[in-house]
């Protein structure tokens, strides 16, 4: 069959790479070669897929369903699959072969088209909150193959993308001051170093068979797990700028989720900020404007 990306992957990967790159270009060989060496019978591409990676529902030789996921080096794939191997399966999506380097991952098949966005709000902040609680393990020993990145250096090259930004946007400039300095002021002193799910949010929690949920697509990072919830404070953020309650709101949201998670309120808060304006500053540069005042009239209210 013909392995043609989804449309939101185009955008997207044009987003990461506005000079572009070949990976789009080799991916439907790739893809079939992929499915010829595990011996797969392809069902169907997923639409509208992730962002940063192709998802094709497949069977493996047994009959047994699986996904078998291609994605670029930037996405960084092998972080991916060091830390599914890690987490064996407890929390997250399980990895079914051992095979690296090539960019290509075979995992369990969940239910793709259910994910905790599916439920009330309560109910989905409260099962992520429980996948959060299992994912939060010790990273691998200083011996392990596989190093992750830490949170300190992924906000690190983010900063710097973020002072250019505030340079160039009078209109957020003071938002960036303040994510930067409270980012300084995290990085001080963090409490504890984890095994970080890195992009988790309500939509990243998909149904399965031998578990409820299952958390997946993490772009791991180790740090502290302040880092880690803060993404999933700002979920449904369409919802929270169109009440008018939406600050009050979040600001419930944030101290709901820090105590049932234990995690210090005003360190949240801090990596809310920190998050919410990078994401935003980041969307207004690659001309998507709605999220960009969205995410910033958001993070104004921290």
């Amino acid at each position: 069959m013909a392995f043609e990306p989804p449309q939101r992957l185009v955008r997207a990967l044009g987003e990461t790479a506005p000079q572009g790159d070949d990976w789009l270009e080799k991916l439907p060989e790739a893809a079939r070669q992929a499915v010829a060496l595990r011996e797969l019978t392809v069902e169907r591409v997923q639409v509208p897929g992730g962002r940063s990676s192709l998802v094709v529902l497949v069977r493996r030789p047994d009959g047994n369903p699986a996904v078998l996921k291609l994605a670029p080096p930037r996405a960084r794939p092998e972080s991916e699959r060091a830390a599914l191997a890690h987490w064996d399966g407890l929390g997250a999506v399980q990895l079914l072969e051992s095979r690296t380097g090539e960019g290509v991952l075979l995992l369990e098949r969940l239910h793709p088209d259910v994910s905790l966005r599916s439920l009330p709000e309560a109910k989905a902040l409260l099962e992520a909150a429980g996948t959060l609680r299992r994912l939060w393990v010790e990273p691998p020993g200083d011996d392990a193959a596989h190093h992750f990145e830490t949170v300190a250096e992924r906000t690190g090259r983010q900063a710097v993308a973020m002072r250019a930004s505030g340079l160039a946007d009078p209109e957020a400039g003071r938002l960036v001051e303040s994510a930067l300095a409270a980012r300084e002021e995290l990085l001080a002193t963090p409490p504890e170093h984890r095994l970080l799910h890195g992009t988790f949010r309500q939509s990243k929690v998909l149904a399965g068979e031998r578990s409820p949920w299952l958390a997946v697509g993490p772009d791991p990072v180790v740090g502290e797990c302040a880092f880690d919830l803060a993404r999933l404070v700002r979920d449904r953020v369409e919802d929270l700028i169109a009440s008018p309650s939406g600050a009050a709101t979040t600001r419930r949201r944030i101290k709901r989720l820090a105590e049932s998670l234990e995690v210090d309120q005003e360190r949240l808060r801090g990596w809310t900020l920190f998050r919410a304006v990078e994401s935003g500053v980041r969307a207004r540069r690659v001309g998507r404007d709605r999220d960009a005042e969205l995410l910033l009239e958001f993070a104004s209210w921290l």
